[in-house]
C-alpha cells in the first residue's frame, strides 16, 4: 500500500509504503529510507507499533534523533572530521563541534530516496549520492531493502556501489520499544542481553579513546540479561560522559543482542554482518512524536549495527573502505518472538 505522508519544507511529496508478513506490519517512508511505524504482536496476539517516528514528512526534517533513518554514507561520529583512505586525505563538514555525526548536516535521512521496488512484503529504495557528497569520494548508487519473512523478521539489507574508492557503513537508527511506542515509561525496564566482550570507551566529544575495554564488572556488562534502567545510573566514567548508554560493543555471536519486554512477552533478537553494535538508550530525546506521544529521555533503546565509530581512523579495526567498482553487501536481521 502506498499512502501521501505529507511534503517537505521545499513543497516536495513525500510517500509512505506499508508491507506485510509473518505477523508483522511496516510502514516504511522515501524520505531518509526511514523505519515509520512497525506492528508486533503481544503474548496475547495484540499489535503494538514498537518504533518511535512521527506522523508526517515535515516532522522528520525537524526532528534531529534520526529516528527510524538510514544513516550514512558513514554511520555514527568520525574525528575531527577527517580521515586518509588508501593515502588519500578525505576532509568531511563537521556537526558536531569538530567532528561528523552521521556523515555531516546534509545527511541521508532528509534526503528523499526513490521507490525501486515495492511488493506486499518488500520494499527497495535507492539513492544517487555523487562524487563529492558529504565529502565523500565517488558517485555511488545506494539501496536500501525492508524485507518481512514469514518468522516474524524485518530483514534490513544495504547495496552500494561507487566509482572510486569510498567509505560505506550504513545503519538504521530506530528506536524500539517493545511494549509499544506510546508506553514511554517503560523502555528502560525493558531486558537486554548482549554477549559483547568488549566496548569502547568515548571521551567527552563522543569520540573513542582507541581502547577496547573489558565489560567484565562494570555497568557495561550485559553478557547475562539486566535490565536496560538497572546499571544506567551508576558512578562510571563512561556512563557520566555520555548521559547514559552510547556506546559501541563488539559483534561477538548470533545473535548480538535480544531485547525482551516482560509485560508484554515480545522479544527480539539482533542478528548482522557488521563487527559493532552501537547501543544507545536515548539519553537526549525531546521529540513529540506519532499519535500525540511525547518522546522525553529514555523513550526507547536504539541497537545500531555498524562498523565501530570513527574507525577510519583506527586501521587496526574493521575497516568500511570499499574499492572503486566493488559491491558492499550488508544485512541486520531484527527478529521477534
Amino acid at each position: 500500500m502506498k499512502e501521501n505522508f505529507g511534503h517537505l519544507p521545499t513543497g516536495e511529496a513525500a510517500y509512505l509504503y506499508t508491507i506485510s508478513c509473518g505477523g508483522l506490519t511496516a510502514s516504511i517512508t522515501n524520505l531518509g529510507a526511514a523505519l515509520v511505524r512497525l506492528w508486533v504482536p503481544d503474548k496475547d496476539g495484540h499489535l503494538d507499533d514498537v518504533v518511535l517516528g512521527f506522523d508526517k514528512a515535515a516532522d522528520y526534517c525537524q526532528g534531529g534523533a534520526f529516528l527510524g533513518a538510514t544513516v550514512g554514507r558513514n554511520a555514527n561520529r568520525i574525528r575531527g572530521a577527517r580521515f586518509t583512505m588508501f593515502g588519500q586525505e578525505v576532509i568531511l563538514p563537521a556537526n558536531e563541534g569538530a567532528n561528523s555525526l552521521h556523515s555531516g548536516p546534509d545527511s541521508f535521512n532528509i534526503r528523499l530516496w526513490e521507490m525501486e521496488k515495492h511488493t506486499d512484503a518488500s520494499v527497495t529504495l535507492r539513492l544517487d549520492s555523487p562524487h563529492g557528497d558529504q565529502g565523500f569520494p565517488g558517485n555511488a548508487v545506494i539501496r536500501v531493502t525492508y524485507t518481512l519473512a514469514d518468522d516474524a523478521s524485518l530483514h534490513i539489507v544495504y547495496d552500494a556501489q561507487a566509482d572510486r574508492d569510498t567509505v560505506f557503513n550504513f545503519t538504521n537508527h530506530s528506536y524500539f520499544n517493545l511494549a509499544g511506542h506510546q508506553n514511554t515509561g517503560a523502555a528502560m525496564d525493558q531486558i537486554l542481553t548482549m554477549p559483547g566482550r568488549f566496548f569502547n570507551p568515548d571521551d567527552a566529544q563522543n569520540i573513542p579513546t582507541g581502547e577496547l575495554r573489558s565489560v567484565e564488572g562494570t555497568p557495561m556488562d550485559f553478557r547475562m540479561p539486566k535490565a536496560l534502567g538497572r546499571d544506567i545510573g551508576e558512578d562510571y566514567e563512561p556512563l557520566h560522559l555520555q548521559a547514559g548508554y552510547d556506546h559501541n560493543w563488539e559483534v561477538y555471536c548470533d545473535p548480538c543482542a535480544i531485547l525482551q519486554d516482560p509485560a508484554s512477552g515480545r522479544s527480539m533478537s539482533v542478528s548482522t554482518d557488521c563487527p559493532g553494535i552501537q547501543l544507545y538508550t536515548g539519553n537526549f530525546l525531546d521529540d513529540q512524536g506519532k499519535d500525540g506521544v511525547y518522546y522525553g529521555k529514555r523513550s526507547g533503546v536504539a541497537l545500531e549495527t555498524q562498523f565501530y565509530p570513527d574507525s577510519v581512523n583506527h586501521p587496526e579495526w574493521p575497516q568500511p573502505f570499499v574499492k572503486a567498482g566493488e559491491k558492499y553487501h550488508s544485512e541486520t536481521v531484527y527478529k521477534f518472538f
